[in-house]
């Protein structure tokens, strides 16, 4: 750590002079799945400043949230770890200071940027393990728009953004004027080479509870949606009983996608409306204040939404519509820019703080477990990943499960086995079937490759094991979802999570 110290403070010194390194824009959604902008095909959204940003940079096909719920999710952007090592999400715990201390926007502060976070940060940070000591990190950026747990909607009930309320009553809007105000304070010090400035904003659309910017009532009013080809209870059929038995289930219902689909699907993409202008809001400002041409901007959600697909809502669950997400990328310096090139390789949220500190030009610490999309934006052929794992031990027991996906396949383990249920397990050929409506476990042609996905979800285990954090509970995971350990043996260590 001393020597790290050391290092950022010799390249502060050495770039102080004159600083090319880019600035960065890290924007970041809630809860939006992959089939909501028109640059991946959804039929009949507006998404023009968004469609706009992937046509001018890369567009990621295959990237994956490691844990499928904001708090984690989160934490695995910002520190560029799977949760059992940041030991970070609801039910479990907050971030302890030392992993904070090695998250993205606290190494590039001290090698020299500016930094400024709006909007829902997502957790609290903490010196000991279920330490009562929490707070939110304002002070560790240069300007904070940020708020606790859910923020709200209404922008004058985040205390810290209130100043925008008048003019950008609607919370979303409002985080496109803060980074405008940024931008424009921080342009000219950028344009100088004093110092770069990274900008991450957190939307809160389109979390629930629905509540879209009336502004934009007009733009989806009396709208119809094709359903996907997935929508529904029979296609969910072939999923584990164990999935069925969160709250994912019944919010198929309760959220009124089986009886209104296209008015449930109108306010949701009405949210994500908002986003895509307040996106060409921070867009302009950067054409504005002549830091375009500098300045990377990258754009994902913190987990999927299963809109009704297999007949589920919500998101959490390891499948297709909750875990993968959106991905751009622009580098207006890079010669791909412009070519409209898409990267089919396996991606994750963990991948976000290497790529950053690979922009500033720092190292990566050893303890993460992303990889810089850098490479693959110099060649999106290429790989860095040829597996990650699906994490979630949130919620009901029954829905915990563990998860390896690949480029090609994707092998899903629920352990639970209590009562008349057995442990399952599922497996997808992603690459022939993106929608995950065939199971095929059991299929004799897909023998050899659920041997080699077993293998790799193994090793997954093994890591967990290896790797974990001693408290919060993550531990006991490392037992829970091994394959090899009869449920008999594993149910003391399961029961004892819930004491």
């Amino acid at each position: 750590m001393r020597f790290l110290f050391c290092f950022l403070f010799l390249l502060h010194l050495s770039v102080s002079a004159e600083d090319k390194r880019p600035n960065i824009i890290f924007l970041l959604s809630d809860d939006q799945a992959v089939r909501t902008m028109g640059c991946y095909g959804a039929p009949g959204v507006q998404t023009p400043h968004l469609d706009r940003l992937g046509a001018d940079g890369m567009i990621f096909d295959a990237h994956y949230d490691t844990t499928a719920i904001c708090m984690a999710s989160r934490a695995n952007v910002m520190t560029g770890m799977f949760e059992y090592k940041t030991g970070c999400n609801f039910e479990h715990g907050t971030m302890l200071e030392g992993h904070w201390r090695r998250s993205y926007p606290v190494l590039l502060r001290q090698a020299g940027y500016r930094t400024a976070f709006a909007g829902k940060f997502g957790f609290e940070v903490s010196k000991q393990p279920g330490g009562k000591d929490k707070w939110l990190p304002a002070s560790d950026f240069d300007r904070w728009g940020g708020g606790p747990g859910q923020t709200s909607f209404v922008t004058s009930k985040n205390a810290s953004m209130k100043a925008y309320a008048k003019k950008w009553p609607h919370a979303t809007l409002s985080y496109g004027a803060f980074a405008q105000d940024f931008i424009r304070d921080m342009a000219k010090d950028a344009k100088q080479g004093k110092a770069p400035f990274c900008l991450s904003i957190s939307f809160k659309a389109p979390h629930r509870p629905v509540d879209p910017d009336p502004k934009f009532d007009h733009v989806y009013a009396g709208k119809k949606f094709p359903k996907p080809a997935n929508y529904g209870r029979a296609a969910g059929k072939h999923f584990s009983k164990q999935s069925t038995m969160g709250r994912q289930y019944e919010r198929f219902g309760s959220w009124d996608y089986d009886k209104d689909y296209d008015g449930v699907m109108a306010k949701y993409h009405q949210q994500i409306y908002a986003i895509d202008v307040a996106v060409g809001m921070i867009r302009d400002a950067l054409n504005e204040h002549g830091v375009a041409d500098n300045t990377v901007i990258i754009y994902t959600s913190d987990n999927g939404f299963l809109c009704g697909s297999h007949g589920y809502g919500s998101k959490v669950l390891p499948y297709e519509e909750a875990s993968r997400v959106p991905l751009l990328m622009f580098d207006p310096r890079h010669a791909n820019s412009g070519r409209r090139l898409r990267c089919a390789s396996l991606t994750g949220n963990v991948d976000f703080a290497p790529t950053l500190l690979e922009l500033a030009g720092l190292p990566v610490p050893q303890n993460m477990d992303g990889r810089s999309l850098l490479k693959l934006y110099n060649d999106p052929k290429s790989e860095t990943h040829q597996s990650l794992p699906l994490i979630n031990v949130w919620g009901p027991k029954a829905v915990h499960s563990y998860a390896v996906v690949t480029k090609d396949w994707k092998y899903i383990y629920w352990p639970y086995a209590e009562g008349e249920l057995e442990s399952a397990d599922e497996l997808y050929h992603l690459a022939e079937d993106r929608l995950e409506l065939n199971n095929v476990l059991r299929d004799s042609n897909a023998q050899e490759a659920l041997a080699e996905m077993r293998k790799t979800y193994d090793a997954a285990v093994a890591a967990w094991k290896k790797e974990s954090v001693p408290y919060h509970s993550y531990k006991q995971y490392g037992t829970i979802f091994d394959r090899q350990v009869k449920w008999a043996e594993k149910r003391e260590a399961f029961l004892g999570l819930q004491k």
